[in-house]
């Protein structure tokens, strides 16, 4: 009996893209994309890379757990967000990150 062991992006694009509305696909810039109606609730960079963007309240609330870092593109903005992705626990991290800003999404109404 053979293992294949999945990659990190393979990963989390089968988890995310298993809840109902989302759409994936690749970006302009070279991301890989999940959105929620016309809502971005984060994109990969390959297997090493998550961004988001959340609402300044759940920013700094991830912040403080050090569940995220400032987006390298936006220093000192509370919203846009990074996550490395090194391991195991990351990657479900990550998809926990996503799960949040889907909920939030929902939540919100962006249908």
């Amino acid at each position: 009996m053979s293992t294949t062991t999945q990659r990190a992006s393979e990963r989390i694009t089968a988890e995310v893209t298993s809840w109902d509305g989302i759409e994936a696909g690749p970006g302009k810039r070279g991301e890989f994309g999940f959105r929620l109606g016309r809502r971005e609730i984060g994109h990969l960079h390959g297997d090493h890379a998550a961004h988001f963007f959340f609402g300044r309240e759940r920013w700094e609330e991830l912040a403080a757990q050090g569940r995220i870092v400032e987006h390298p593109v936006f220093p000192g903005r509370h919203g846009p967000a990074a996550r490395r992705i090194e391991d195991e626990a990351d990657v479900e991290d990550v998809i926990a990150l996503m799960r949040i800003n889907y909920e939030d999404t929902k939540a919100r109404g962006a249908r």
